[in-house]
């Protein structure tokens, strides 16, 4: 037997997610959603109108199960309730902002430094906050009803995402010219 393909592969991101998360995110309209939901509240008769500007035609029913479906998965939440002419009025939220983009072919190459740099810069940060919160996480990991031994990489990835995502939306960081 020959071979006929032999590639390294090189982890270079890691996703924190769990499975009602990844199936939530496997269609385009709830993708949509939690974007047109970043940082608004609105009602399903809401959403459905953006999405029909957009040129996705679902009935409000259709909808209301993708709200549902990212729910149950903590994705959104009923933020509000109202009542209007004796029914309830549901208005959503998300506290996930999702960036759907494509990297450029060249990211690898043209980012290669910042990337390393960044590495050395990180690696001191989260040593740091592991020794902080090395004790509650174990005690967390060792609570956890699963034999998953990448727990503690798991709050550690969550709590830097937590940081990053906190530091960007107080600061409005935008890369400013």
């Amino acid at each position: 037997m020959s071979t006929l393909l032999q590639k390294e592969i090189k982890i270079n991101k890691i996703l924190a997610t769990n499975i009602q998360q990844a199936k939530a995110l496997d269609d385009y309209a709830r993708m949509r959603i939690l974007q047109i939901l970043y940082h608004r509240q609105l009602s399903t008769e809401q959403i459905v109108e953006e999405l029909h500007k957009e040129g996705y035609k679902k009935a409000t029913t259709t909808i209301r199960h993708h709200l549902d479906v990212l729910r149950v998965a903590g994705l959104v939440e009923i933020v509000k309730m109202e009542e209007i002419r004796g029914a309830v009025q549901k208005y959503y939220g998300t506290t996930v902002k999702v960036l759907g983009h494509n990297l450029p072919p060249n990211f690898e190459n043209e980012f290669s430094k910042t990337i390393t740099d960044a590495s050395v810069k990180l690696e001191k940060v989260i040593k740091n906050i592991a020794q902080t919160a090395g004790t509650k996480m174990r005690k967390k990991a060792s609570t956890k009803n699963s034999s998953d031994q990448n727990y503690e990489e798991y709050l550690l990835v969550e709590i830097m995402n937590r940081a990053m995502t906190k530091v960007f939306e107080e600061n409005n960081l935008l890369l400013q010219k």
